[in-house]
């Protein structure tokens, strides 16, 4: 036990477990040894508390008695302000950890900028290890590889040549086969640091010097952001756009005289939020407003992906974009956990087919597997969704600070007014001396012949020095410079680059001067500095946002109002494209091509809606979905669309039936349903206000019935109902009770045999029903010719039912206004547009006309109206009309399935 006493204290800390006079921090040796007496047999501590020598001559030292728990305190606080200051936390102003600027200013000191060539990853590594930071190698090298990871910063600051890891979580290759320089936007970083912009200090052995923070023309630490853990904290800091980020600074310093007054609302016109390296979507404004404003917050992230139907019908779920730091690899292993444990059983195959042109993670779905809710799953049960926890902490004056965005910014305009007056001074005194020089120099040429003979005449150059300081009052530096002077400057040409120099370092120091007397030009230099950096380094955000409903922003202020034609087939294919699309033309044409569609896809429904309009669905088996019609997806003339699974959470088997456009659900008061079978149900349309994501029943069905028809109402109007074996019935709404939404409804009409409806529409004055049949042919008839009967009666005959082999049965029939004009496609996908004026008025029982030639096979699948008040009219910027934008005192007319009213351009009405 005694002869541990012999061994040489340890040094574990700042100051090590041992005191600065090599006391184990006031531990007596019988404390260190467990307390036993029998440690230092022959000493004892006289008066003075010093231990006097042993039997074998051992001097113990001083020792004091002190409490282990202010001593444990003192240590821990002393080690933590170590790791938080010197280790882990960035300095607000360059936004880099001593590990990351060592790094920089050891390539930078070695020369490896963006112009240079690469050099060996060792070569920085030892670099930076042997001048400035002693730590582990693998420390310092996946620091430097970190920056080198586009997939990790957002702004890479170190060129990387090699393998420096994958977003998979592979490591970087051994530094000795990697190699390294500085990236252009690294370069703008160290710019300026030897004009003594900013403080230096020693490095480990005080050897050499480092700097305590980098010039950073680069708003950095808001750029790249940040992720670190210290002792009892720890920071996270998003990475953002720089051209938002510039444009804020930028904004900052154009109204610097009211910065107080700028609030965060102004800053977020131009920073959105952040922007993610690895793309993906936020969800909601309400955590970054938070973050922004407080420097605490919970952002949500969501992978970017979407749904495809493959060739055999079945879905498939593509990734293209993951939130920040998710580890590809390791997401993909947890969605097969979650396959083979039986949690996500819709899932048959799962590849990853991501190369170097992007990410592609591919999911395909079991046959009968609902895409959208196999989605939400995944959301809810993996990575692919999930919270970024902003904690924006760094080092401000070598306090720990959380930063708001207003202050980050506000700190680094700081820092460079600090940088570019500290450069400004440096230039001065740089300036000041080559004109000090430049002044002797005019002296010795405006006395030139005495300069020379005094010089002749000296024994030595020190002697010619002295006689030059005395005879023309010359300072040492000046008559040094005249004795340097070459013979050919004294030519008359170099005379006058001498003068010329002179006058031109005169107005560098006078700019110099009023730069340091004006700080106005001192930012102005660094808005100029930020709108540099922002056109040659700035880039589109890569992640998008999408405003919830507690967003800040509403659907209005980021939508254009906008009238679109809504597409959906037989195939369940869906878009939207704009109206003028089609050109009007005369009854009987051929049409435009509208839509291309797979093998044997009929186009059932054409829709005219508004972009800020709410959409209704309703299904074969009497539920009911809702989604904005912006929301659909948009598609050209001829383009397909995209499956309805991306838009509804469809069961399998399930269709959706009757579509309704509504632009207010205050404008309209009942909504009426009607089945194929004829049973009809009147119902509150507030009730369908607030639909579920997953949909909501709306009526209760037969075995063998399905939902196929809906219509706003307002409560005193008559309906028209025809089925497709030519029978018409009017009656009053009225005769239908307004019914919950659980209730199977009433009989609307009696059919004969098989035959079913195939319209529901409103009665409108100084309108006729127009009917069109299956095989192009089609009428206007009065409805006067239709009387009101009860319901539940068979109701009037409305075509040629005798004729019905040579004309098809009926298609679609519509109460239609002579101006309105019409849209007819068929199961071909050809359009045709033409007003309901050229179409002849008949009476009931008539076949009609030919409306539109068609080609062998094909067959009229979908019709629309354009209702003329509409045509006047307009788009509706504000959204606040009634349902159908009539004016006051009108009758409100249904809004579904090929009826809802758009504004045309000018171009459609112009025949073909």
């Amino acid at each position: 036990m005694a002869e541990a006493n012999d061994e040489k204290p340890r040094d574990d800390g700042p100051e090590g477990l041992n005191g600065p006079d090599g006391a184990e921090n006031g531990l007596s040796n019988q404390d260190a040894q467990g307390g036993s007496d029998s440690a230092v047999p022959s000493a004892a501590v006289n008066g003075d508390g010093v231990l006097a020598l042993n039997g074998n001559g051992y001097n113990a030292g001083d020792v004091r008695s002190v409490s282990i728990d202010a001593e444990m305190r003192t240590a821990y606080l002393d080690y933590a302000m170590s790791v938080i200051v010197a280790r882990a936390l960035p300095d607000a102003r360059d936004g880099l950890k001593p590990v990351h600027r060592r790094i920089l200013y050891a390539m930078h000191d070695m020369g490896l900028t963006a112009a240079s060539s690469y050099k060996k990853s060792a070569r920085v590594v030892g670099e930076v290890l042997g001048k400035y930071h002693p730590h582990g190698d693998s420390s310092v090298y996946d620091a430097m590889a970190r920056m080198a990871q586009d997939f990790s910063l957002r702004y890479c600051l170190v060129d990387g040549q090699g393998n420096f890891g994958s977003i998979d979580g592979d490591s970087p290759a051994a530094m000795r086969y990697t190699e390294a320089r500085l990236h252009r936007i690294a370069d703008a970083m160290l710019q300026d640091i030897d004009m003594d912009t900013v403080a230096w200090g020693p490095n480990f052995d005080d050897s050499l010097e480092e700097p305590l923070v980098l010039p950073s023309m680069v708003p950095n630490f808001l750029l790249n952001g940040t992720s670190s853990i210290a002792v009892g904290m720890a920071t996270n800091v998003p990475p953002h756009n720089l051209r938002e980020i510039a444009d804020a600074i930028n904004f900052l310093i154009e109204n610097w005289e009211t910065r107080d007054d700028i609030g965060l609302e102004e800053l977020m016109q131009f920073v959105k939020g952040p922007d993610f390296p690895t793309g993906g979507i936020i969800l909601g404004s309400e955590g970054i407003k938070q973050a922004f404003a407080t420097g605490r917050g919970k952002i949500m992230v969501r992978a970017r992906t979407t749904i495809e139907e493959t060739k055999n019908g079945r879905f498939r779920i593509l990734v293209s974009e993951i939130p920040y730091q998710v580890n590809k690899s390791s997401l993909i292993e947890r969605i097969a956990e979650l396959v083979r444990e039986g949690r996500l059983d819709q899932i048959s195959d799962l590849r990853d087919e991501s190369d170097r042109t992007g990410m592609r993670i591919v999911i395909e779905l079991s046959r009968g597997a609902a895409p959208k809710k196999v989605r939400n799953r995944l959301f809810k049960q993996t990575a692919l969704q999930q919270s970024f926890g902003v904690n924006a902490l760094a080092l401000v004056d070598g306090q720990p600070v959380t930063l708001g965005l207003k202050r980050a910014l506000m700190i680094f305009i700081d820092h460079r007014v600090e940088v570019i007056t500290r450069r400004t001074r440096f230039q001065l005194a740089k300036a000041r001396e080559r004109a000090h020089v430049l002044e002797g120099l005019r002296i010795a040429l405006e006395f030139l012949d005495e300069v020379i003979r005094t010089i002749r005449e000296s024994e030595s150059a020190e002697a010619a020095r002295t006689a030059l300081i005395e005879r023309f009052n010359l300072s040492q530096v000046q008559a040094q410079a005249i004795l340097d002077m070459q013979l050919r400057r004294l030519a008359s040409l170099e005379r006058q680059k001498i003068e010329d120099e002179y006058q031109e370092i005169q107005g560098r120091i006078n700019y110099f001067l009023s730069l340091l007397d004006n700080p106005a030009l001192v930012r102005g230099l660094i808005r100029d500095d930020m709108q540099m950096l922002r056109d040659k380094f700035g880039d589109i955000r890569r992640t998008s946002i999408e405003h919830g409903e507690h967003g800040d922003f509403t659907d209005e202020d980021l939508i254009g109002q906008a009238n679109m034609l809504v597409s959906y087939s037989a195939g369940a294919y869906i878009k939207r494209m704009a109206t003028d699309e089609f050109n009007s033309q005369k009854r009987g044409g051929r049409g435009v091509k509208g839509m291309s569609t797979k093998n044997e896809d009929e186009v059932t429904d054409l829709i005219f809606a508004r972009t800020l309009d709410t959409m209704l669905f309703f299904t074969n088996r009497g539920r009911v979905f809702s989604t904005r019609v912006y929301e659909l997806p948009e598609g050209s003339r001829t383009a397909r669309g995209a499956h309805i699974a991306n838009v509804l959470n469809l069961q399998p088997d399930e269709t959706v039936t009757a579509m309704v456009v509504v632009p207010n659900f205050d404008a309209a008061q009942y909504i009426t349903l009607i089945t194929r079978q004829a049973k009809i149900k009147r119902m509150d349309l507030s009730s369908f206000a607030n639909v579920r994501s997953n949909g909501m029943i709306a009526m209760t069905l037969e075995p063998g019935d399905s939902l196929d028809w809906a219509r706003l109402t307002t409560g005193q109007q008559e309906f028209m109902v025809v089925t497709r074996g030519g029978k018409a019935l009017r009656f009053d709404e009225n005769n239908v009770r307004p019914m919950g939404r659980g209730a199977m409804g009433v009989r609307a009409m009696r059919l004969l045999g098989d035959d079913a409806v195939v319209s529901l529409d409103v009665v409108r004055p100084d309108c006729d029903l127009l009917v069109i049949l299956e095989r192009g042919y089609g009428k206007r008839v009065s409805l006067d010719e239709y009387n009101a009967k009860g319901r539940h009666t068979q109701g009037n005959w409305t075509t040629d039912h005798s004729r019905l082999d040579e004309t098809g049965p009926i298609v679609a029939a519509r109460v239609a206004h002579p101006d309105d004009q019409i849209t007819v496609m068929t199961a071909n996908g050809i359009v045709l547009r033409t007003t309901v004026r050229d179409i002849s008025q008949m009476g009931r029982a008539t076949r009609g006309v030919r409306i539109i030639n068609l080609d062998g096979g094909d067959s009229v699948a979908a019709l629309a109206i354009l209702y003329h008040e509409d045509l006047m009219r307009g788009v509706d910027d504000t959204g606040a009309a009634d349902a159908m934008g009539r004016e006051e005192g009108e009758e409100l007319v249904a809004v579904e399935a090929g009826a809802t009213p758009p504004e045309v351009g000018a171009d459609d009405e112009v025949d073909a």
